[in-house]
């Protein structure tokens, strides 16, 4: 099997070194990352400027682009293979409910899925890359699962870990995404010159996190996996829209 490795947290990441480590014992693997911390890049693609790749001591390929910049080059054109997988992460903190709309690790994982590979997005529930080997175990019983049985269609998966030693993971459960408040307001402040400058604001905390969320299940010391899927189309409200464009 031959597996590529993106992240959103650049090619230097602990995450991305142990999801590379992982991934070998089932396959060929590449990696290619960005540059720098590209968190937050969403499924941004750079559309304005030339891409440069380079290769790190690590043999890693990092590029001056965003996540989805690294998948879709690599599959249609850096790599003369379209390879069987892609892998995201492992993410430096959580990528839950609304985050994954923002989420560069998501946005690689997507990226992938959109150009025909199934595809995994890993995340570390809380920063700091503490219990980094429990997401790392994770990632190599479900790749080990998909080797043996693997998911038949088009495949999308979110995966979140609690950040807690191995002996006190409950298991994974398979959720759906919960919901966050608004996010908190922007911080304000002063640039060296006197300008206000703005920061923005953290994530709000956790609105829908019942049982069956991803939320729920990370809090409550399980792994949450999520599939995904890109469909937009808001179908309900069809109907809706058809009979206001009729109305005279």
């Amino acid at each position: 099997m031959r597996i590529l490795i993106s992240n959103d947290d650049g090619y230097f990441a602990p995450g991305i070194e142990a999801l590379a480590n992982v991934a070998r014992e089932f396959g060929e693997v590449t990696v290619v990352a960005p540059e720098r911390d590209r968190s937050g890049a969403s499924n941004s693609l750079t559309l304005d400027r030339p891409l440069s790749v380079r290769v790190a001591a690590s043999g890693f390929m990092y590029l001056n682009g965003t996540p989805t910049d690294c998948v879709h080059l690599a599959v249609t054109g850096l790599l003369d293979y379209k390879p069987d997988l892609v892998l995201s992460g492992i993410n430096d903190g959580a990528n839950m409910g609304d985050d994954t709309i923002y989420s560069g690790t998501v946005a690689a994982a997507m990226e992938g899925y959109q150009l025909g590979v199934p595809s995994i997005a890993f995340s570390l529930a809380k920063r700091g890359q503490e219990h980094l080997a429990t997401a790392a175990s994770v990632a190599r019983d479900l790749l080990r699962r998909l080797t043996q049985r693997p998911l038949q269609g088009p495949m999308l998966l979110n995966v979140n870990v609690p950040a807690c030693p191995l002996s006190e993971l409950r298991g994974v459960q398979v959720t759906r995404l919960g919901r966050r408040h608004l996010a908190e307001p922007t911080v304000p402040a002063r640039s060296p010159r006197g300008d206000t400058i703005y920061w923005i604001g953290p994530a709000g905390a956790a609105k829908e996190a019942g049982p069956g969320t991803d939320f729920h299940a990370v809090d409550h010391g399980w792994a949450s996996i999520t599939p995904l899927d890109i469909d937009l189309t808001a179908a309900n409200s069809l109907g809706q829209v058809r009979s206001w464009l009729d109305q005279q």
